[in-house]
């Protein structure tokens, strides 16, 4: 048996959109269900909102729902995600952090860090966090 370790990201009513967007930068296969097809009971105009997605690409598994309004919510509390590889990852890297960037704060751009790898922070459209880091030739 694998276990796996997946963040799991929660948004007030933009969950189609956010997971749409992902699954535009890593590729992979993406699944969602409302609340209405799991026969949940939400509010008529909360039938239509994610209950529960997953995108399953090559590199990652990303889940994510939409938070019904009748339910506590804090805005932007989905943490940080960390994509790393090495050098020989830096094209597919730079990549993602260049389909991440689309309407993203960036709070440090994706440059040469003092420790030697390149490194960059960024907030995403949808308000979650995302660190790249592509490690640095090794002496």
């Amino acid at each position: 048996m694998t276990i796996t370790l997946n963040p799991y990201l929660n948004w007030r009513g933009s969950a189609r959109s956010a997971m749409e967007f992902y699954q535009s930068v890593f590729g992979g296969e993406l699944t969602a269900s409302t609340f209405k097809e799991f026969g949940m009971p939400v509010a008529p105009e909360e039938e239509n909102l994610i209950m529960h997605s997953q995108l399953v690409s090559p590199i990652l598994t990303l889940m994510g729902a939409d938070v019904p309004a009748e339910m506590p919510f804090t805005e932007n509390a989905n943490g940080s995600i960390s994509l790393s590889g090495g050098a020989e990852d830096e094209d597919q890297l730079t990549g993602f952090w260049q389909g991440l960037s689309d309407g993203a704060t960036v709070t440090a751009p994706l440059d040469k860090a003092p420790w030697g790898d390149t490194f960059g922070m960024l907030t995403d459209k949808f308000g979650v966090s995302w660190l790249v880091n592509i490690a640095g030739a090794q002496a």
